[in-house]
């Protein structure tokens, strides 16, 4: 993901809406709108800044959707992070739901793995 998406993403995640944000970092609505847009633009470095301390991340993040090297509180990943907030709304018996699905899914492709190292072997 880039820019773009990390910033929509983080968006959604702190429920922050653009004219907020804009007013956060001191940034006009309108150029934080052409950097969402499918075409927009990246920002300068400076703005680029300004965007990722008034939503407390890094720019690094921003742009990579990873986190610095050695941070030791690395930052989940956008996506990772929307899904953990969503399911922070749920109730017990359906973050077990969730949960058991999680596991299924992680046991099919652990599975298919098994499968497929099986078919790639030789025989002895």
């Amino acid at each position: 993901m880039g820019f773009r998406e990390n910033l929509k993403a983080e968006l959604a995640y702190k429920d922050i809406m653009v004219k907020e944000l804009a007013a956060l970092s001191k940034t006009s609505r309108r150029t934080i709108d052409n950097y969402l847009k499918e075409d927009g633009s990246i920002p300068s470095a400076d703005v680029a800044v300004r965007i990722a301390e008034a939503l407390g991340v890094t720019v690094e993040y921003l742009v990579t959707g990873r986190e610095q090297q050695g941070h030791s509180n690395p930052l989940l990943a956008a996506e990772s992070r929307v899904i953990l907030k969503s399911l922070e709304s749920l109730n017990a018996r359906d973050r077990k739901i969730v949960l058991s699905l999680i596991k299924s899914l992680k046991e099919l492709k652990d599975s298919e793995k098994r499968m497929q190292g099986g078919a790639l072997s030789k025989p002895n």
